[in-house]
Parts: C-alpha cells; sequence; structure tokens
C-alpha cells in the first residue's frame, strides 16, 4: 500500500462527542452570509456509543479500480477500527485511537505505527481522531477556538458553514431539516489539492429512528501526484448502541514496520 492508497484509506473510512448546536435566533434570510462568534448552526450528530457496520468500498486511481469489503467499528472517542477484505481475505485492518495510527497491510506483510503528526505532514494539514472520527459518522465539527465560521443560509433551510484551518478552507453543508452533514468540501488552491465528501442515502437506524444515518459516502480526492481519486463506500449494515465491541490487532512476526 503506497502512502496515497494509506491516506486515502485512512481518509476515506475513518466528530466529536455527539453535540447539537442551539440555534440562537439568527434573523438572517436564504443567500445572506454573516460571521458570528456564536453561530446559530443547526447541527445534528451522532449520540451512539458502540457502532458497527459492514458494506463495500470501490476506489478509482489512474483509471484503475479496486473493490472490497469493509468492515468497520467505533468505540465513540476511543478507538476506530477498519477491516478491508476481497474474497474473505484480509488485506489491511486500521485502528486509530486518539493518540496512535496502527495500519496491518497482509498483502505485502508490513505495517505501520505511529502518531496523528506523520498524516499532518503528509497532508500539510494538522490530522486528529476527532476529525477522522467526525468524517467517518457524518458529523458536524464546530470551528477550533479562536476561529469565526461563515454561517450562510441557503434555500429548504440548508446551512453552509466555512472555516480556514491552517493553509485550507473547510466548509460543511448541512441538511435542512435533519440538521445532518450532506457535504464537507477540504480546499488548498495554493497546493491545488481538494477533498469533496457527499454523504448520500440516509436512513434512520434501528436503535435511533429519529436520527438519519448516511448509508452510502462518495468521495473525491485531487492533488497533483495523484491526480484524481475516487471512492464509493456502501453500507449494507449498521448496527449502534451500547454494545461492547472488541478491536483486535496483533502483528504477526515477520512482518516489516513501515515509517
Amino acid at each position: 500500500m503506497n502512502k496515497v492508497t494509506l491516506l486515502l484509506a485512512l481518509g476515506l473510512l475513518v466528530g466529536s462527542c455527539a453535540r447539537k448546536a442551539i440555534p440562537t435566533g439568527s434573523t438572517t434570510g436564504p443567500g445572506t452570509s454573516t460571521p458570528i462568534a456564536e453561530p446559530a448552526v443547526r447541527a445534528v450528530n451522532t449520540s451512539f456509543l458502540f457502532l458497527s457496520a459492514k458494506g463495500k468500498a470501490q476506489v478509482t486511481m489512474k483509471g484503475s479500480q479496486q473493490g472490497a469489503n469493509l468492515a468497520v467499528r467505533v468505540r465513540r472517542d476511543s478507538i476506530i477500527w477498519v477491516s478491508a477484505s476481497l474474497v474473505g481475505i484480509e488485506g489491511v485492518r486500521a485502528v486509530l485511537t486518539p493518540d496512535s495510527v496502527l495500519v496491518l497491510n497482509r498483502l505485502e506483510k508490513t505495517y505501520f505505527s505511529g502518531g496523528y503528526d506523520y498524516l499532518s505532514k503528509l497532508l500539510n494539514v494538522p490530522i486528529t481522531f476527532e476529525q477522522m472520527q467526525a468524517l467517518l459518522l457524518g458529523d458536524y465539527l464546530p470551528a477550533p477556538t479562536g476561529i469565526t465560521p461563515k454561517v450562510t443560509e441557503e434555500d429548504n433551510g440548508r446551512q453552509r458553514v466555512t472555516y480556514p484551518l491552517a493553509d485550507v478552507i473547510i466548509e460543511r453543508l448541512l441538511q435542512g431539516g435533519t440538521g445532518r452533514v450532506q457535504q464537507l468540501k477540504v480546499s488548498d488552491t495554493g497546493m491545488q489539492r481538494n477533498l469533496t465528501v457527499d454523504y448520500t442515502d440516509f436512513r434512520p437506524l434501528d436503535e435511533q429512528p429519529t436520527l438519519m444515518f448516511a448509508h452510502a459516502t462518495f468521495i473525491q480526492a485531487q492533488q497533483p501526484s495523484a491526480g484524481v481519486v475516487t471512492a464509493a463506500i456502501n453500507f449494507t449494515k449498521v448496527n449502534a448502541g451500547r454494545e461492547r465491541l472488541a478491536f483486535p490487532f496483533t502483528v504477526p512476526k515477520g512482518y516489516k514496520r513501515q515509517n
């Protein structure tokens, strides 16, 4: 697994604690945009403790396609576990915790063990467990302390929230009514790199029928070194609740560590 594929896998497959921003009574109408210290962001995030999901992913890079079966497990704010397999044989397993990144590549008999500073250095953008969790769950992540986002009211009750982070611009589109993240954009015009994540096929969860969860995610990443890379992820089964899950990760003997 080369670095681009590794970063894509982590970025695509892997929020903060459940948070519902309370509207502050903004009087702006559709098409208006006002930067305010306490934005009236009508976001609704997930709140379950454990989540398990199964589905399929298809990645297209430089004209070639690769499909895989996915298994994902999450303990909120603690660990994200991802396994990708083909024809029943596991190829890659990844485990993220708030302070570590572990990736096991059974195809090449290699493994990576390190921190988020490695990913941040490669992407030239601060990367945290909190961001990966929000990306996976389709949750809204507030702007860091000291940064005032711009909130734009759009038609059908949708909101567009934008703020700078390091050298990139973060933009989230929230659905009207449900408050769920519908689209995430990360733009770095200086380096000609862009990432767009679209969340679709929203369905209620059996354990939380009032919460809409995206069962389909489409990602498009563009950077000069890799061109345009896309990935389509479709979950066929999602369970969320308080049932405890296991997160096994063991490096077999003879595997070489990647730097």
